[in-house]
């Protein structure tokens, strides 16, 4: 069994390519190792900021392609047809023989056994291989038609020991490298991947990129317990400095406290975003002016950690100049400014977007019983941190910002709670606002947003969401779930359409409310898939409930999921199935019509008079349910009938001759489904998972 081992070292590659290229190329080098049966026992690929390295261990010497029929052309076929064949498969007419297939009779040849070096094989897939990569951003230099993420330096290659050669544009592969990424001056020879990552041990450079994110959470987490600080978990973070890195050392780095008097999320933004820093907190969660630095060589002489302390200081310092500026600029003075800020075309300015929110915030106040002034405040300034040059510096900060500055003008906690998180939640996993003020400021701006976007038809595709409208949606859908406050949305979307409307905007699209609302619908239905809530079960639970209800579909639809497979859950769709399918089957009598009604002054036998307590006592539960519907006591309920129900089923024929007394009972057995159906759509759950 051999080795085989790749590396490409370039200039530096970012970070943010080298994730999805070292995996790409392995998987197609995978890929293209299958179909050409080459096998193998490891694969494994590496990086560092300078090197790619694909590695494959356990690959033989010699691969075997065993004899195999190759079908041609019908025999009935033209003579082009079968000249066509025997060229392209460099034979001779003698070689070809005639089968009898289930479609007719057709030519064939068998191609012979043969085995060819593993070797000559690497050399002509690899090029053929490198050529498929797809860089998200790639560049050309000098006179060179290679496309790739850096400029491209040197190809060592090696099989078995032995060094593979080919070209690949204007390089020729070797069993050499650059063994200094800085002064490309001295190379040297391997045989091994083992000879190879041996040596750059030796210089503290390590190969494989899950060693040194090892490394470096080692270094991070006792400078972390020697120094009694908390670091954040920012695995994204972490990904990044391991990328950008080969031999990574950790850095314990302070500015000057001063600055902790700035909001603090200016200053974990600058150290994350900006300088890849991590910042530290101490055990109350309060942030310090320590943070730490992952650097790519040791500080010996304390010039690294100078220089960054230097840096973010500067970073800090314009951060401080501004906040100070911004924090004293009177927030409904500047709402006027938003008049000359494009929102988008077609639908206004910043100033048009709040004056709409404001009015939209009214009626959502009306729901959640709160104050429309507040609410109406809260709205028309919202957006005028976006004028401020502290925003204009730290974009990520909007919101954020604004919440700061109107606390720092003496403004209600609600308020500036509210314009704080009127971006949240920003995905699947983001925090929904909890507080009715922030609750109703952060809908204003979805629908809002979602409402002009859908009207000048700027609607996501099946494959593009420029304007991030999906996540939005979401947004709206997990405000109200995990609130558990329902809204009249569709009523919402209507007089967000008029509010256009009345600014003088005209909408292309005449179907904007039943689009936006099958669209958030659907998201509602993408967002209980992600609860791990069976498709069946979202189905039912949508049947007979709109969006106005979202909280309601979603209550029953999780209940529902949670005890479909334990005693109670099956009881009710086993006795629901058994009820519909008998009253399926009778129904194919396109003779017999029912009334909708059961009498229950002609039942024969105490079976029937139990069910029909059994239904009304359903029946009158369902009715006096309030909004807070416990759903799964409504489940238990619906089980509690299963003993009824079986033994109407066992003791009563339903086919009687009487077709009164059939009629009657097939009524009864209607009014059981439809009494069911009160919860979910039963019809549509699937008996079998």
């Amino acid at each position: 069994m051999s080795e085989f081992f790749l590396e490409l070292f370039s200039e530096e590659i970012p970070s943010s390519l080298q994730k999805s290229l070292r995996e790409d190329l392995l998987n197609n080098f995978i890929k293209i190792f299958n179909e050409k049966s080459i096998l193998f026992k490891k694969s494994s690929s590496f990086s560092t900021p300078n090197r790619l390295v694909i590695l494959f261990e356990g690959l033989q010497k010699q691969i075997t392609f065993k004899s195999e029929e190759i079908k041609g052309p019908n025999v009935k076929a033209p003579e082009v047809a079968l000249e066509g064949f025997i060229r392209s498969n460099n034979i001779n007419k003698k070689d070809l023989f005639k089968h009898k297939t289930d479609k007719g009779e057709f030519y064939f040849f068998k191609t012979k056994s043969r085995k060819l070096n593993t070797q000559n094989l690497l050399e002509e897939l690899v090029p053929s291989i490198l050529h498929k990569i797809q860089w998200k951003k790639s560049m050309r230099w000098s006179d060179f038609n290679l496309n790739w993420g850096r400029p491209l330096k040197s190809i060592l290659a090696i099989f078995d020991k032995k060094k593979l050669t080919f070209n690949f544009h204007h390089l020729t592969s070797s069993n050499s490298t650059f063994i200094d990424k800085d002064f490309e001056e001295k190379k040297k020879i391997f045989i091994d991947f083992k000879d190879y990552n041996n040596f750059f041990k030796k210089l503290n450079i390590t190969i494989d990129h899950n060693l040194r994110k090892n490394l470096i959470e080692k270094k991070l987490n006792d400078i972390s317990s020697k120094k009694n600080i908390i670091i954040e978990n920012n695995p994204k973070l972490l990904d990044e400095v391991v990328d950008l890195t080969d031999q990574p050392n950790v850095i314990l780095c302070e500015f000057d406290r001063k600055f902790l008097n700035i909001p603090k999320e200016i200053l974990i933004i600058t150290m994350q975003h900006h300088q890849k820093y991590f910042p530290t907190f101490d055990k109350k969660g309060n942030i310090t002016n320590e943070f730490l630095v992952v650097t790519n060589k040791k500080d010996i002489n304390g010039l690294i950690k100078l220089g960054n302390e230097r840096v973010v200081e500067a970073r800090l310092s314009d951060a401080e100049f501004f906040w100070n500026k911004d924090k004293s600029q009177n927030l409904v003075k500047r709402v006027s400014i938003l008049k000359s800020m494009n929102y988008f075309k077609g639908l206004g300015t910043y100033f048009d977007k709040v004056q709409r929110m404001r009015k939209l915030g009214g009626m959502l106040s009306d729901e959640l019983l709160i104050s429309k002034d507040k609410v109406e405040l809260s709205t028309s300034i919202c957006k005028v941190d976006l004028v401020s040059e502290l925003v204009g510096e730290f974009p990520e900060l909007q919101g954020i910002m604004g919440g700061y500055f109107a606390e720092a003008q003496g403004f209600e906690k609600d308020v500036c709670k509210a314009i704080s998180e009127q971006y949240l939640p920003a995905g699947l996993n983001s925090k929904v606002p909890k507080k009715p003020y922030s609750i109703a400021l952060s809908l204003a701006d979805k629908i809002d947003t979602l409402v002009g976007f859908f009207g000048i038809n700027q609607k996501p595709t099946s494959s593009k969401d420029p304007f991030a409208l999906r996540r939005l949606s979401l947004g709206i859908i997990k405000t109200i779930v995990e609130n558990k406050k329902d809204f009249k949305i569709r009523d919402l979307i209507s007089y967000s359409s008029g509010l256009y409307l009345d600014q003088g905007f005209k909408f292309e699209n005449k179907s904007l409310k039943s689009e936006l609302s099958n669209f958030l619908m659907d998201r509602l239905k993408f967002y209980m898939k992600e609860e791990k809530i069976r498709s069946d079960i979202i189905l039912a639970s949508s049947s007979f409930l709109n969006l106005d209800q979202s909280v309601i579909i979603f209550g029953k639809a999780k209940s529902l999921n949670k005890l479909i497979n334990k005693t109670n859950g099956a009881d009710v769709v086993s006795s629901y199935k058994r009820a519909s399918s008998i009253l399926e089957s009778e129904l194919k009598d396109k003779n017999l019509e029912l009334s909708n009604t059961t009498d229950p002054g002609i039942f024969k036998t105490d079976f029937e008079k139990n069910l029909y307590k059994k239904i009304n006592e359903l029946r009158k539960y369902f009715q006096n349910i309030n909004k807070d519907e416990d759903f799964e006591q409504s489940i238990n309920n619906l089980a509690d009938s299963k003993k009824v129900i079986f033994d109407f089923f066992d003791n009563v024929i339903v086919n009687e001759e009487d077709i009164t007394i059939k009629k009657n009972r097939l009524e009864l057995i209607q009014m059981l489904c439809k009494t069911f159906d009160y919860y979910v759509n039963f019809s549509l759950i699937d008996s079998h998972q």
